[in-house]
């Protein structure tokens, strides 16, 4: 699923005349700062690029289209220069009297978008009118709100401004303050897996804090879950029903599948990350976990233990829980570990594995590229 950026045109990438009417090359002037970053967006992030506008009149007499195309042309092949392609470019030209659903706040034009190709929820409206953050909230997105003090479009909104507010993820006049909040915006990602052995929801939050809400069933296999969370500063949410009257394989072995998707869909693009992550003491016991979220499952796994059971988990079902991790999430994992304790021996493991986790998702938001000489991870 693509995040989408929709961009309105006038007072956002182009400054907006007196007229409202940007119809002479005379009145074109591009908005500061805009070809810099709106490029190194383009570059860098992984949203596919739109143009959404409202041109009141255009092909009438008060706005002739002889008018309109060349300046307009020119502001594309410009920005195509500096390396941004709109990928579609949606032209409204009714008037508000006309109330027509192809016009902003309205989405007539944007049906497409409601779809599994793209994913509203991680998309933003950029634009400098009220009507462009109600847009947004009318596609499930969310507004960033180039703010100039024009009070440009307010008759034409259907919410209160405190309602809108709701919406508007980010307010500025400045395209490296957007750039910014868009490269470190929050990388979180939630799963579902219904199995006619298990219902899992995980939801996760690689930029988080290490707080945790975890209930599979298993004390103990919970306990470990924490570690994750705690070690790997990541928010990380798991509600599990298995059947756990037959055994704990299933409960298990899903969860780990499930973790592992839902950290590879949340890694998105993976530009950035650190990729490679650990080894960690703990009284008895040496733990050695690398990680390499490289885009290929594998692990080794070098791991014995004397017991059957730790708490109500049985011992054999570690090394099952990192292979379906590995499969999920498509990542090496090596795994080693020395001691006489068996509890302190698997603890150890988990925040290794943590720490590791830690280390690999690490973003540089001012490297915001990919680590690995192929193109492709």
């Amino acid at each position: 699923m693509k995040p989408v950026l929709f961009i309105d045109r006038d007072g956002t990438l182009i400054r907006e005349p007196a007229d409202e009417q940007i119809d002479s090359f005379e009145k074109l002037e591009f908005y500061p700062k805009v070809f810099q970053y709106l490029s190194k967006i383009a570059k860098e992030l992984n949203f596919e690029i739109v143009m959404i506008t409202n041109q009141d009149g255009l092909g009438t007499e008060i706005y002739p289209e002889d008018t309109f195309w060349p300046v307009h042309n020119f502001v594309l092949k410009t920005f195509e220069q500096e390396g941004v392609v709109f990928k579609e470019q949606f032209i409204d030209r009714t008037f508000a009297k006309d109330n027509a659903p192809t016009r902003k706040p309205n989405t007539g034009l944007l049906t497409k978008y409601f779809s599994d190709d793209y994913d509203l929820i991680k998309s933003f409206v950029i634009g400098d009118r009220l009507t462009d953050v109600e847009l947004a909230k009318n596609l499930g997105a969310k507004g960033i709100f180039i703010n100039d003090n024009t009070n440009l479009g307010t008759d034409e909104v259907t919410m209160s401004n405190n309602e809108l507010q709701n919406y508007i993820a980010l307010e500025t006049n400045d395209w490296e303050a957007i750039y910014r909040f868009l490269k470190t915006t929050e990388r979180v990602g939630s799963i579902e897996r219904n199995t006619n052995e298990t219902k899992i929801k995980i939801d996760l939050n690689l930029d988080g804090t290490g707080k945790s809400n975890i209930d599979t069933g298993i004390a103990f296999f919970d306990h470990m879950l924490d570690q994750i969370a705690r070690h790997g500063q990541i928010d990380l949410n798991i509600k599990v029903d298995g059947d756990l009257e037959v055994d704990e394989h299933h409960t298990i072995e899903d969860t780990a599948i499930a973790l592992g998707e839902v950290f590879s869909k949340t890694l998105g693009n993976k530009l950035g990350i650190e990729r490679y992550g650990f080894c960690l003491p703990m009284d008895d016991c040496l733990a050695q976990v690398a990680i390499d979220f490289g885009g290929r499952n594998w692990l080794v796994w070098d791991a014995d233990f004397n017991r059957e059971m730790i708490g109500k988990m049985p011992t054999e079902m570690f090394y099952h829980f990192f292979k379906s991790f590995t499969d999920g999430a498509k990542c090496n994992l090596n795994i080693k570990v020395e001691g006489t304790n068996e509890h302190h021996k698997i603890e150890a493991i988990f925040k290794a594995f943590a720490k590791a986790i830690k280390m690999a998702v690490k973003q540089d938001v001012d490297k915001m590229i990919l680590p690995s000489t192929k193109g492709v991870l």
